[in-house]
């Protein structure tokens, strides 16, 4: 990804500012029409090449981070990154972060009382290759309950950050595992409408699960377009 590219998302596949479902949207959604800054080319290019003296070395492999393995089933996921003409965006970075197989992230904030593993942080980051290819091995996550409402659980998700040219130009989604009857009653992922509330469900692959090891799960992410990935931030501009 190079350049000024600027990522318009189309409105019919964008989750609602407020959505009366997801409480904490009635909180944060803006009261006012937004004011629409134009960005100057500080802010909408950067580095192209060298994301490893920036950031440091990606770390694909999330359950080889530690001294010993990870709790929980060993997956791989894979895809591709593409324009809105379903061209490969090469050199784009992927930053990752989940909870653990049983529900909990490493944060100061998540009280639930489901057990830390010291083997697992939760966080990667992943290049993607000049054919938009990208590829991490993790575990995993498990649900976990949360305070929108009486039983309220999440579904199992992982968190897909994407910084494309520039941090200014950082998109994020959900991915979700296919067959998770917690999605449809999910208001975060509701928020979503249908169709395109599918685009974030990965599809099981056999052929990129690895026999013995870990199961294989495919997302693809396209960031503009009839085919677009649904994101949380909205980068019109």
């Amino acid at each position: 990804m190079t350049g000024t590219l600027r990522y318009r998302r189309p409105d019919v596949s964008s989750p609602p500012d407020r959505f009366p479902d997801y409480r904490s949207t009635e909180l944060r959604a803006p009261q006012q029409p937004r004011i629409v800054i134009p960005q100057t080319p500080t802010e909408t290019t950067g580095p192209v090449d060298c994301w490893d003296r920036l950031m440091g070395h990606a770390f694909h492999d999330m359950t080889a981070q530690h001294a010993g393995e990870p709790i929980g089933q060993r997956i791989h996921v894979s895809g591709r990154v593409l324009d809105e003409d379903r061209r490969p965006v090469a050199n784009t970075v992927m930053e990752i972060w989940q909870a653990n197989s049983a529900g909990r992230y490493i944060h100061s904030k998540d009280g639930w009382n489901a057990p830390l593993d010291p083997n697992f942080a939760g966080a990667g980051r992943v290049v993607t290759d000049a054919e938009g290819r990208y590829r991490f091995t993790t575990i995993k996550p498990g649900a976990y309950p949360w305070g929108n409402h009486k039983n309220a659980w999440r579904p199992a998700h992982i968190h897909l950050s994407l910084l494309g040219p520039a941090f200014a130009t950082r998109l994020v989604t959900q991915m979700y595992f296919p067959d998770d009857p917690l999605i449809e009653i999910d208001p975060i992922a509701n928020a979503v409408p249908m169709p395109y509330r599918q685009r974030m469900v990965s599809r099981f692959d056999l052929d990129t699960t690895e026999a013995g090891f870990a199961l294989g799960y495919l997302f693809d992410v396209v960031l503009k377009g009839r085919d677009q990935t649904p994101f949380e931030d909205d980068h019109d501009e």
